[in-house]
């Protein structure tokens, strides 16, 4: 064992810093001339909204730590005040490379394909009449300028909407004379608006909301003179607080909450970048922000709403082509899913193959009348889920329907509460997890009974249960209907449920209880295996990487001579490369078309490997603070397929960036004669269907 202390900071990544860069790396994918067009744009409207929820969640954080005057530090040893500084210098360049590449390069694009965004000089007078009517008819009955004055303090700025500061002179109607006025616009209204086509049936033109507003602005202060017109955006603090030692009712605390959310306390102002001084320094007073919050921009401050636009433009061209995800081998389109798993389990691959065969077991469950009873987890589903349809149907047959709801799951409470809600009314139990500690686990359990005896049928995955992502977002789902997977998903449900000491699990690790201690093990393992000079290595793939003692346990399993490979799409605050700590960890994150999120834990293990499917990151909140799962994957053929995907994703040199010792990320391409790997272009290949 080395006598190096592990702990120093040096060893660290800052967390904030490594997810910024992730923001970088995806805004990075609009720069690339080989993906199409709209998609490249679409990584921008992504990099927008991921940087949105970094100021709401991990600024807002960072911010009340250095009001309260909090000294703590990460493993990196950086201060709060630091942090935010070096944040603030890191997010400005990542803003202006967003505008860069959007006026230099993207809209130019666009124009040539036909799109064109018009700014208000370049309306002919067609388009000009349409845009009159539109804002006469659409946008003045919806509209509410607010003059400020004594009676008419600052309004209240609602989270991510946009408004516009007005300078006027004169007087209005009852002699006041403000000179300022503050227009806040609608948010159900489009920002984006497409102008009638003309002649010309390649081309398509487009108006900003800005613009419109902008040009009719006079319209709104009759007899007054506007002598500035200047769009503003303000971020705020959606972190919500409910004290859960004292909460009775978490729904109705929530529900209590939720409103709150929507005027937390601003971390960041965007402006126009051709806003005067005085105005921005006004509003920055008005929020109570410091300059290094202000961000200015040359461009529309709601960058991400441009993500309409493929939906508004019919160019297939323009867009990744469509694809059919596939089904394994032992599934058809009608398979009996009961048949199918007891014939031996199931991995599915999601995107690359469909996610229907999970909502075939849970609707086929609700009709059958030999189920009796079905348990599951809920964390993000989206908006009208057959999932929910089928748990609802279920329920009104007179099943034993029981429903873990997190409804703390991070800006879709709202949604959840109404999902609970269904639920209870259809006649299913609803229960809320355990208070302090989220359900992230994803579980399905049907008990059926066959043969006059019951038998338990699971689905594990490393994603939600929501349709939609399962079509962007990789991941894997194990269906199995082994008893000892099956009890440990029983004694789980029991624990959320109901009260009483945890049981030991005979397959599954578990957060918070044996995840943390099984990883550590396993690492342990393989440096014992390593130091005996028994075959050792490790490939993890996740999300992020943040947890310390398992950092601390790769850098001495690196020093012992395991080689460890790590696949991390977002934080990593371990540093690679490190002479004598961690030569032998090699980092790398793949960011494509889909959205990498699978947690995928591999272990030579002296060539009996062992591979746990999982869905946690290496995270302290994960570990200590969630209810999680990790399962094993057992069956043979289902471990080498894993492992052969695991190698896929260790050949790319198209879609990776590696890891440097100083924190810094480098695209990988390919070089000499090396053919072009692109892991994600490959399993499509591989397993969906061809269309």
């Amino acid at each position: 064992m080395s006598n190096t202390d592990l702990r120093n900071p040096d060893y660290y990544i800052n967390r904030e810093i490594s997810l910024l860069a992730f923001h970088h790396r995806v805004l990075a994918q609009a720069e690339d001339d080989n993906l199409p067009l709209l998609e490249r744009l679409r990584f921008v409207c992504i990099a927008s909204c991921n940087l949105d929820e970094f100021f709401e969640v991990r600024v807002a954080g960072l911010k009340e730590q250095a009001s309260y005057g909090s000294v703590q530090t990460g493993l990196d040893n950086i201060q709060p005040h630091d942090a935010l500084r070096q944040i603030s210098h890191k997010a400005h360049k990542i803003v202006e490379d967003q505008y860069r590449m959007l006026n230099k390069v993207l809209l130019p694009t666009l124009e040539q394909e036909g799109i064109h965004f018009l700014r208000r000089h370049q309306w002919n007078e067609d388009q000009s009449k349409w845009i009159h009517q539109f804002f006469e008819e659409e946008l003045l009955p919806v509209l509410s300028p607010i003059g400020l004055d004594p009676a008419h303090p600052f309004p209240r700025i609602l989270n991510k909407s946009l408004n516009f500061v007005i300078s006027l002179k004169g007087k209005d109607a009852f002699g006041r004379e403000s000179g300022m006025a503050i227009v806040q616009a609608p948010r159900a209204l489009p920002r984006i608006i497409a102008l009638p086509k003309s002649g010309d049936k390649n081309r398509q033109d487009f108006a900003f909301l800005s613009s419109i507003i902008h040009n009719h602005i006079d319209d709104l202060f009759p007899g007054m003179k506007v002598t500035g017109y200047h769009q503003f955006r303000l971020t705020r603090n959606s972190d919500l607080f409910v004290d859960e030692e004292e909460i009775v009712d978490l729904k109705r605390a929530l529900e209590g909450e939720l409103p709150a959310r929507r005027y937390g306390d601003g971390v960041r102002l965007e402006v126009a970048d051709n806003c005067p001084t005085k105005i921005a320094d006004f509003l920055l007073k008005q929020f109570n922000l410091v300059q290094d919050d202000l961000y200015q921009v040359n461009g529309p401050v709601n960058l991400n709403r441009l993500m309409a636009l493929p939906d508004l433009v019919d160019r297939p061209d323009l867009i990744f082509p469509g694809f059919m995800p596939g089904l394994p081998g032992n599934l058809t389109p009608n398979s009996n899913m009961f048949e199918a798993i007891r014939n031996g389990d199931i991995l599915l691959h999601h995107p690359f193959e469909s996610f229907t065969p999970v909502v075939d077991l849970l609707t086929q469950a609700a009709k059958d009348p030999d189920v009796i009873a079905i348990k599951q987890t809920l964390y993000r589903t989206g908006p009208d889920s057959v999932l929910v349809d089928a748990l609802v149907e279920a329920a009104r047959r007179g099943k034993e329907v029981t429903v873990v709801v997190e409804l703390r799951a991070r800006f879709d409470e709202e949604a959840n509460i109404g999902l609970a809600t269904r639920l209870q009314e259809a006649g299913a139990h609803v229960v809320y997890g355990v208070v302090g500690f989220k359900t992230h686990a994803k579980m399905l359990m049907i008990v059926r009974r066959e043969r006059k005896k019951l038998r338990r049928y699971v689905h594990l995955g490393t994603g939600n249960y929501h349709a939609r992502t399962a079509r962007t977002y990789t991941d894997y789902g194990l269906l199995t209907c082994n008893p000892d997977m099956g009890e440990d998903v029983h004694k789980m449900f029991f624990q959320l449920t109901s009260l009483g000491r945890g049981t030991k699990l005979k397959k599954l690790l578990q957060s918070p209880f044996s995840l943390h201690s099984g990883m550590l093990e396993r690492i342990a393992r393989e440096a014992e295996h390593a130091r005996n000079a028994k075959p050792a290595r490790i490939i993890a793939k996740m999300n992020a990487l943040v947890e310390p003692k398992i950092i601390q346990a790769l850098y001495q399993a690196s020093q012992d001579g395991v080689e460890i490979n790590l696949i991390i799409r977002g934080i990593c605050c371990l540093r690679p490369g490190i002479e004598g700590i961690s030569e032998n960890i090699h980092v790398r994150s793949i960011v494509g078309r889909f959205l990498e999120h699978t947690r995928v834990f591999y272990f030579l293990n002296n060539e009996q490997p062992e591979i746990f499917c999982s869905s946690a990151d290496w995270m302290n909140r994960n570990m200590f603070r969630r209810v999680e799962t990790c399962f094993p994957i057992d069956n043979k053929k289902l471990q080498a397929q894993i492992a052969a995907d695991l190698e896929l994703y260790l050949s790319d040199n198209t879609q990776t960036w590696l890891l440097d010792n100083a924190g810094h990320y480098t695209r990988q391409h390919p070089i000499n004669n090396d053919a072009p790997i692109c892991t994600q272009a490959a399993l499509l290949e591989q397993l969906a269907e061809k269309v």
